[in-house]
């Protein structure tokens, strides 16, 4: 044998490339190689040290990086992902909804509780997740209104069980709102979301391309009044204003949705959305301090970003 041969460098480099390039978990590694996952977590480290495994960033990633290290700090998120911007608002939505479902499939365990807002955008990630999905995951509906976006349940390739709420999202009376929510099996799945490893919630902007106005729950005036009021978005169909408050409506009496101030009980809230219609409702989101995890796209982070510090400026 060579005398100049180290074992416990080849050892690495096989790590290094089951671990990068083979996109192996830890675990699998460690069963191919016969050593412990602590040891491959070690020998890792030490690769990184030693100068074997270097990382190579383009400078477009950088830039991204950046961001989204900026936002976690204005923002006190936990986690973001900033996309690269793609020209539609439609292929947008759907990159935007990939990456989030892959997002969550690499976080999620087996048997995971997942609940999921109203909209567009969350009903394209329920899609991507359960076809991404090798075990069958949870999702609990947290609004009314399911009929509306809920994915075709019949797909061989829909890998989810489906708690909803059987409701619209907006009831025709307060009355009616109060009764159903003391129904034992409405109370039961508000009790499972409290303990779901993630929220996912989409971000709607005040126009009339919002889901909530293509599927006829509000008119185009309705949001003419709710602009007029000082709204510039919505999470889980509660409006606000631009620093994050609740529009106080009499819609609020009659949604079918948890309270806003209940958010805050919720694992793992992340939010997705993008383009420019939605600069002013994410922003209002982040102040509000309503998200844990943010996925959106490079042009709207910088629009978000360009919009604090305006807002900054007039404060001082």
């Amino acid at each position: 044998m060579d005398s100049n041969y180290n074992y416990e460098e080849e050892l690495m480099i096989k790590i290094a490339w089951y671990y990068y390039i083979e996109n192996l978990t830890q675990q699998e590694i460690a069963k191919i190689l016969g050593i412990n996952r602590i040891k491959i977590l070690r020998l890792l480290d030490k690769a990184k040290e030693n100068g074997l495994i270097t990382f190579q960033i383009r400078n477009s990633n950088a830039k991204r990086f950046h961001m989204e290290n900026t936002f976690k700090e204005l923002f006190h998120l936990n986690d973001i992902l900033i996309i690269p911007s793609v020209p539609s608002s439609d292929s947008l939505n759907d990159s935007l909804a990939q990456a989030a479902s892959m997002y969550i499939n690499q976080r999620i365990k087996e048997n995971s509780y997942i609940n999921m807002g109203y909209g567009d955008t969350p009903s394209r990630i329920l899609n991507y997740l359960a076809q991404r999905s090798e075990s069958p995951i949870n999702v609990i509906s947290l609004t009314g209104g399911v009929n509306y976006y809920l994915p075709n349940t019949e797909s061989n390739v829909f890998n989810a069980r489906l708690h909803l709420i059987p409701c619209p999202l907006i009831l025709s009376s307060s009355f009616i709102m109060e009764e159903l929510k003391k129904e034992t099996a409405i109370q039961r799945i508000s009790k499972m979301a409290l303990i779901s490893d993630f929220t996912v919630v989409g971000i709607g902007g005040v126009d009339t391309n919002a889901t909530i106005i293509k599927n006829s729950i509000l008119t185009p005036d309705d949001y003419l009044l709710l602009k007029k009021q000082g709204a510039v978005g919505d999470i889980l169909s509660h409006f606000i204003d631009i620093n994050g408050n609740l529009i106080d409506t009499d819609l609020e009496k009659r949604l079918m949705s948890p309270a806003l101030t209940d958010i805050e009980k919720y694992n793992n809230v992340v939010g997705v959305a993008g383009g420019p219609h939605k600069i002013e409702a994410i922003y209002a989101v982040l102040t509000g301090k309503y998200l844990d995890v943010l996925i959106t796209d490079e042009n709207t982070a910088t629009a978000v970003l360009d919009l604090y510090q305006s807002k900054k400026q007039y404060r001082h």
